[in-house]
């Protein structure tokens, strides 16, 4: 989940219900930042999610993060990938939200976005390479977009409710049937390799799963983005990330 204020104060809250060979962790994360200052703080801790009709709350009293998002556009779903084993199904349960959350003594209120990955193959065992993801809200549009390359690859974009196959997926922009988006060189909110950017702040994770899982190098924006349809032009802010797993 995450919150864009109208002058680019930007946050994003993860929180993740780990099941693996009978072990069961939550883990709670908040990425803030803005022109100035950027940090995370991660911890494995309760966190409490409540889902009432186009509403989300969330609580993570360990962080000091509370907020409320509202949907302003209609979920959607996709499976990204399956197999005998398992798969990733993604769901977007707020491809726009109005969001008002308070991170510690800060308030923030603005568009923001909700989604909600299930994976039931153990990540370190996928067919990947490479992830981009990201995604795009103004008041009057949305696009979402997921590329994913290696042994197995896809791409699939969600604008304003709509699935569609991109033309292509950059950092400078993403092209798809009826609109280009056009992303500016961004605030970098992240890089670097998961061992770095996750463990630290919870260390118990890298003994339960392989090292390989943490060696993930991880490349995080936010940007100005502009998107050109037939009939309009709309500005936003934009989240994106690559993904690089490394051996």
């Amino acid at each position: 989940m995450d919150c864009v204020t109208e002058a680019g104060g930007v946050a994003i809250v993860y929180c993740a219900d780990l099941r693996w060979h009978g072990v069961h962790a939550t883990l709670s994360s908040v990425l803030t930042g803005d022109d100035e200052l950027i940090g995370t703080r991660t911890s494995i801790s309760h966190h409490k999610l409540t889902f009432d009709g186009g509403c989300i709350s969330a609580d993570l009293p360990k962080l000091g993060v509370s907020g409320l998002w509202e949907a302003d556009a209609p979920p959607v779903e996709h499976t990204v990938f399956e197999q005998d084993s398992g798969r990733i199904h993604w769901n977007c349960l707020q491809p726009r939200s109005r969001v008002h959350l308070r991170v510690g003594d800060r308030e923030l209120s603005g568009l923001g976005y909700a989604e909600c990955l299930t994976v039931t193959i153990p990540p370190w065992q996928l067919p990947m390479r490479q992830l981009r993801w990201g995604r795009f809200v103004s008041p009057q549009d949305s696009l979402a977009w997921v590329e994913w390359k290696g042994s197995f690859n896809t791409s699939f974009a969600i604008l304003n409710g709509e699935e569609c196959e991109p033309q292509t997926v950059s950092e400078s922009e993403v092209i798809a049937p009826n609109a280009t988006l056009g992303i500016e060189p961004g605030l970098p909110l992240r890089s670097g390799r998961l061992r770095s950017t996750i463990l630290p702040g919870a260390p118990a994770l890298g003994k339960l799963f392989p090292s390989s899982l943490f060696n993930a190098e991880e490349r995080k924006w936010r940007s100005r983005g502009v998107l050109t349809a037939p009939d309009r032009v709309s500005t936003g802010w934009v989240i994106h990330e690559v993904v690089q797993w490394k051996l």
